[in-house]
């Protein structure tokens, strides 16, 4: 790992530092989702409130880097904020905000109090099991299955890994399947949402709501899912889910424009005006970049591990650049441009979005502590 480059990502991170702590200043025990030209505070539409972990979990990244005492002291306060969500049944986002905020928690303090949220919060999302679809539910509604949960999905596998609950792990092998078996294509692209029919189970078809059609392959969606078959490959050793991300990570590879910076769907018409057309998205990237570096060393082909890791760090070069890290942007409060959280709905489009603040955090983390 070069010296020039662990600089970069060590700048990259300190300038996150800093804005999160403008953000903590500036707004209170407030949990930012997406940005308006740039500005976290504002009345935009939320859609679903999912990210309060990311923010947190920021916070856990930056005091595992650091050694801080203050980042610590935040991590704890704003995860207390989210612990009534332990019993949220309303979202899918559980394993968002409960893995990034009260398992690093418990890991630090081995505290069972905290560890009994964690496990509770694995027990609430299972109850979005849909027997006859053999999914999990999205906040949409019963008949809706998202690509998203893959990423949720760990914290039941975590839960009954921890207390041996087989019902539990019936319920994340059943939904982990269901979502290989309906999702992702034979050439490792990913479907938004599934539509199941309540009477039967039967699947009817691929949709979505934040991509381009049901039939594309919507950037963030497929990072959701190349992440979460290696999250619940890390927790199970079971190989048919390694399968499945490294086919995802074949399809992302080959399908990257020569900046490594996805468009904010991989059918995007680039001759289209913005944001249907060629409209980075650098919170997919992100995403990517992290999940990329811990296939890297899960795959048996070292090959695939060498190919896997540069492609992650070609990633995280393109994104600490001023192009899209806002170190020399005045006045953005965010520190990732270029993010997409809703086309449709022209939310946060071409701002920051929560989610890949964190994920950028995350993997800069990774590549820093692993090169010191």
């Amino acid at each position: 790992m070069s010296g020039d480059r662990i600089q970069a990502y060590t700048a990259a991170l300190e300038f996150a530092e800093k804005q999160v702590a403008a953000t903590l200043h500036r707004h209170p025990d407030f949990f930012p989702i997406y940005t308006e030209e740039g500005k976290w505070f504002h009345e935009g539409e939320l859609w679903t409130d999912w990210t309060g972990g990311f923010f947190a979990g920021m916070m856990w990244k930056f005091f595992q880097r650091t050694g801080k005492t203050a980042w610590r002291e935040r991590a704890e306060h704003y995860s207390r904020l989210l612990e009534h969500r332990q019993y949220d049944r309303n979202v899918h986002d559980l394993g968002f905000i409960f893995l990034n905020t009260y398992l690093p928690w418990y890991q630090l303090s081995h505290d069972e109090r905290i560890h009994q949220i964690v496990l509770q919060a694995g027990r609430t999302l299972a109850m979005r099991f849909m027997e006859k679809g053999q999914h999990l539910a999205s906040f949409i509604g019963p008949q809706s299955l998202f690509i998203d949960i893959m990423m949720n999905v760990p914290l039941i596998f975590y839960a009954a890994k921890v207390t041996g609950d087989e019902e539990l792990m019936r319920v994340a092998l059943a939904h982990a399947r269901t979502t290989r078996d309906k999702f992702v294509r034979p050439d490792g692209s990913t479907a938004h949402e599934g539509v199941f029919d309540l009477e039967t189970g039967q699947f009817l078809e691929q949709t979505t709501h934040q991509g381009l059609r049901g039939d594309s392959c919507w950037a963030r969606g497929l990072a959701w899912s190349l992440y979460g078959f290696s999250k619940v490959y890390a927790l199970t050793g079971m190989d048919e889910f390694l399968a499945v991300s490294e086919r995802n990570a074949e399809y992302w590879l080959t399908h990257l424009p020569p900046d490594k910076i996805p468009y904010w769907d991989f059918d995007a018409d680039l001759s289209k005006p913005l944001p249907w057309g060629p409209q980075k998205e650098s919170s997919a990237a992100a995403i990517a970049a992290s999940g990329l570096l811990d296939l890297a060393g899960q795959t048996k082909s070292r090959e695939r591990a060498m190919v896997y890791h540069n492609t992650a760090l070609v990633m995280l070069d393109t994104l600490v650049t001023p192009e899209y890290l806002a170190i020399d942007t005045p006045g953005w409060e965010g520190i990732l441009k270029h993010g997409v959280y809703h086309t449709a709905k022209d939310l946060g489009v071409d701002e920051s979005v929560m989610w890949s603040e964190f994920f950028f955090v995350e993997a800069l983390t990774k590549v820093v502590m692993e090169g010191k």
